[in-house]
């Protein structure tokens, strides 16, 4: 039986997705300052793509599962999504304030790993939350809002460092296997975040309770024996991959050349400009801030503006376009030599950010059946990990034999790869709800 879902106001919408913010500001993090402080104790550039192979292997893992377990969750003190994100949320702020002190490279690693299990916890039930409370013709809203909060989290990330580097960081000279203090306040700033958002959206917002049918499904599950419930999320995950609809098959080819292109821009952006402006890594790390700062500044701003343009010209489009356009980003910047003129692409950067962020989610929420959400959710993940896994596994050695251990040619080959996922984008087919087919139909009159 199809629960009927309420339409929820703006400031309700905003509310469940406050938590994102906490989320995201650690992302923010391992984009730009993970990076440069696995450099700063030493590790060299050719080993950044495999030191990094934690989100990608906790994410394969992690969030599928997890989305499984939620499905198949209920309490009626804490409800169906919220207790993962919060025991993950509380896992990410302890890694969090950690993180900074690291004395060594590989104490610095393992963190990584722990910290991206936490985040893997809290953000794959958080992509079901949402689709769990909203109907259909708020989809595009709420995933939107997320994506809106994506980009308020690592812009404020960003914003830390650039700030703490400018008042704090002192004369510009690196200390070999020393992690610069003023690093550490936006990690302490990220721990309380990571937790504090999270607990808002939990007090906010209630969750809707599973129909008769769900919940002796759910009570069935836990009469079972311990061995036969601990494999029923990786039967679950099984099973919804055999009937996974053909449009998320297609998605994840858009997503192999999109994420793994993502992945080669986090991690060389800071010795690309240690190349093209001739910076040491601290100056470079904090021009890469300053570039997240600029693209989320943009995010925040067009998130919400993509709704009324995918509802008019169709999510695919907006999407494909988004995706040529970071192409072009990517490609302009390995030309530009000035620090304030490279920030410039960026705007076309942010546009497309947003729209990975929350398009895709939109689209996929409204095919999957509500009772496997979140396990679908889960395999959407996989889809962004597994790009990510082999990016770590062959960039290394492509960077170093064939691109001549030359950040400029990652980029290039970075620019490449989107524009791949924009063309793959543009054979999407995706269905609309009612709302969106009498606006699209009106439009085509």
């Amino acid at each position: 039986m199809k629960i009927k879902k309420p339409k929820l106001s703006f400031w309700q919408i905003f509310n469940m997705n406050v938590g994102f913010l906490g989320i995201q500001y650690s992302f923010g993090l391992q984009q730009t300052a993970v990076n440069p402080i696995f450099l700063y104790l030493g590790a060299p550039e050719d080993m950044l793509p495999i030191l990094n192979i934690a989100g990608p292997v906790t994410g394969l893992i992690i969030q599928p599962i997890i989305g499984a377990m939620s499905d198949k969750t209920w309490s009626p003190k804490w409800g169906r999504r919220k207790p993962y994100f919060l025991i993950g949320a509380l896992l990410g702020s302890i890694c969090l304030f950690a993180f900074p002190t690291s004395p060594t490279l590989w104490f610095a690693v393992g963190l990584l790993w722990i910290l991206d299990v936490g985040n893997n916890m809290a953000m794959e039930p958080y992509r079901a939350f949402v689709g769990d409370k909203l109907p259909e013709e708020q989809l595009s809203l709420g995933y939107q809002m997320q994506s809106l909060f994506v980009g308020a989290g690592i812009l404020l990330a960003n914003g830390s460092i650039v700030l703490f580097q400018k008042f704090f960081g002192g004369e510009s000279v690196e200390v070999a296997g020393a992690i610069p203090t003023w690093l550490y306040y936006s990690f302490y700033i990220g721990a309380i975040l990571s937790i504090t958002t999270i607990v808002w959206s939990v007090l906010k917002t209630p969750e809707i309770p599973p129909t008769d049918e769900e919940l002796l499904d759910i009570n069935t599950a836990k009469g079972k024996p311990i061995r036969t419930r601990m494999a029923k999320p990786f039967l679950e995950i099984v099973e919804a991959v055999k009937q996974m609809p053909k449009f998320m098959w297609k998605l994840g080819a858009v997503y192999l050349f999109q994420w793994y292109a993502l992945f080669v821009y986090w991690q060389y952006i800071t010795p690309l400009f240690k190349l093209t402006l001739g910076y040491s890594t601290s100056e470079a790390a904090s021009q890469a801030a300053q570039m997240s700062l600029t693209y989320n500044i943009v995010t925040m701003v067009v998130a919400l503006g993509l709704v009324p343009l995918t509802l008019r010209f169709g999510g695919k489009k907006i999407y494909a376009y988004s995706l040529f356009g970071t192409a072009i980003a990517l490609i302009s910047i390995t030309f530009i030599e000035d620090p304030l003129l490279v920030l410039a692409p960026m705007v076309l950067f942010g546009i497309g950010w947003a729209a990975m962020m929350g398009i895709p989610y939109t689209m996929v929420s409204k095919i999957v059946p509500q009772e496997r959400r979140g396990v679908y959710m889960g395999i959407l993940n996989m889809m962004i990990v597994i790009p990510m896994g082999i990016e770590t596994l062959t960039f290394g050695p492509i960077y170093k034999y064939l691109l001549g251990d030359n950040a400029i040619n990652a980029m290039l080959f970075a620019g490449g790869f989107f524009v791949l996922a924009a063309i793959l984008a543009m054979r999407l087919k995706e269905e609309r709800s009612a709302e969106e087919e009498s606006i699209y139909t009106l439009d085509e009159e």
